[in-house]
């Protein structure tokens, strides 16, 4: 049964953390409170002369986005590989422009909308998504931990 009450620890919003199986260190950039969750898209099959100024034009019709990443080739013509990443302020935001533009013809090609999944470059190592925290300071004034972790 759920405790009737219980508090949350405070928001990190930038910290260093060690694992103790591969000692690697782990900094977290932004809290939940920056952006939230599910507030960033990634639109796959553009246009290859798309650039992110139009992007920006055409996606901010449907909330206030903070940025917007063209992914490149590192080779010296840094030609676009087709996809980008939309960073919108807010998550309802992000929802609508994915329900608006998933699927729809953007500069003569069929484009596909959907919510970016944190990658390898935005924790250090893949996220874990499952299983219980490990044992820290904050956890320890819970007085239950749930099976799984989102």
């Amino acid at each position: 049964m759920w405790a009737s009450s219980f508090s949350l620890p405070p928001p990190i919003l930038s910290t260093s953390v060690t694992t103790q199986t591969n000692r690697k260190r782990l900094t977290l950039k932004a809290s939940l409170f920056t952006y939230p969750l599910a507030s960033r898209i990634m639109v796959r099959n553009l246009p290859y002369l798309t650039d992110e100024s139009s992007l920006q034009k055409e996606f901010s019709n449907f909330g206030e986005i903070a940025e917007v990443k063209l992914v490149k080739d590192q080779s010296p013509t840094r030609k676009s590989k087709g996809y980008a990443f939309i960073q919108y302020t807010s998550q309802d935001d992000a929802i609508f422009a994915l329900e608006s533009m998933d699927q729809k013809i953007y500069d003569g090609r069929l484009i596909y909308v959907e919510i970016a999944r944190p990658g390898k470059n935005d924790f250090g190592d893949y996220p874990r998504t499952c299983g219980p925290p490990e044992k820290t300071q904050h956890s320890q004034d819970l007085e239950e931990v749930a099976e799984c972790w989102y």
